[in-house]
């Protein structure tokens, strides 16, 4: 037996997609095409039955979370005699680069925030959170880019927690795709949501599994409920490629992207360097870092071809 296998059976329930579909119940849907299409990712042919038999029981359940702990807290607040408190319940979305994360977080936010007992949803991205570009270069980490290391944990926890304590305002830092950098001359304002949904790479790494200093909290003890996106690594590979061969048609043929040179290469030239990258950082990033904090997750998505999820874990 797949010892994978083993650990699955233990820790969730499974559910294919058809039977995971039917937990939708009778929770309408609210999202239009038009709307879907501003939320897709690149190379994702995302359906509005994508949406129906996967994002809307998942929506649903995690309407129920969110009324549980809301409710716990008042409780809380009531046995402590103090005002009720004001922090969110925060929602982290992990797993590999090109396995389509964003899309996942984007869909999430605007199913959610329709609930009328959540209405106020953020969505930040741990990409503003890496060292700046100057940073990289001089700590020698540019080819680690997504590794651990390549991020300031410091400030991130130091944000995360500041929005779990309820400040009115937390800054959260942006990133540019174009300049490969930190921006610098915008940030986002996180004002006392009732959801936050974390989306990045690393939301599930705990201190068995860093090699930056363990003696502070994570990112995931601060998480409410977490989720894994994953693909086999033939599949991301390719998608990855894809999403390259998109970029060089796109981000990378402004002049003022990073990555500008690869603007002028053919489509061979793209695709033997697109997997190199995967080969040499991507690749190893999934084996070293992220898959294997995949068992941590309360849900796993399982995505097969045409980024289409076909199975669903859910913790017991």
């Amino acid at each position: 037996m797949n010892p994978i296998n083993s650990i699955q059976d233990a820790l969730y329930f499974a559910f294919q997609r058809k039977h995971w579909a039917e937990l939708r119940k009778s929770v309408p849907l609210t999202l239009s095409q038009a709307e879907l299409e501003n939320l897709r990712g690149m190379n994702e042919k995302l359906s509005l039955d994508e949406v129906t038999d996967i994002y809307l029981p998942l929506s649903r359940l995690l309407n129920l979370f969110v009324g549980s702990k809301q409710q716990r807290g008042l409780v809380l607040d009531n046995f402590l005699e103090q005002r009720a408190s004001p922090g969110p319940y925060i929602i982290s979305i992990a797993g590999s680069v090109a396995v389509g994360k964003s899309t996942t977080a984007r869909i999430l936010q605007t199913l959610l925030q329709r609930w009328p007992e959540h209405p106020k949803v953020d969505l930040v991205t741990t990409d503003g959170f890496l060292y700046p570009l100057a940073d990289l270069k001089r700590k020698g980490l540019l080819q680690r880019k997504g590794f651990p290391e390549s991020y300031d944990m410091k400030m991130l926890v130091e944000f995360i927690s500041a929005v779990k304590a309820g400040n009115e305002e937390v800054i959260a830092p942006l990133y540019s795709h174009v300049t490969y950098d930190r921006r610098y001359d915008e940030h986002q304002s996180i004002c006392q949501p009732d959801i936050l949904i974390l989306e990045g790479l690393n939301v599930l790494q705990t201190g068995l599994d860093s090699p930056v200093d363990t003696r502070r909290p994570f990112v995931s003890d601060f998480v409410d409920f977490s989720i894994y996106v994953d693909a086999e690594e033939s599949l991301l590979k390719d998608w990855y490629k894809q999403r390259f061969l998109q970029f060089r048609q796109g981000a990378f043929s402004d002049p003022n992207s990073f990555f500008h040179h690869y603007s002028s290469l053919s489509d061979d030239e793209a695709n033997v360097i697109a997997a190199n990258i995967w080969d040499t950082i991507n690749g190893p990033n999934l084996s070293l870092n992220i898959r294997p904090t995949r068992e941590r997750a309360h849900l796993i998505l399982q995505k097969g071809p045409n980024h289409l999820m076909d199975r669903v874990l859910l913790r017991k």
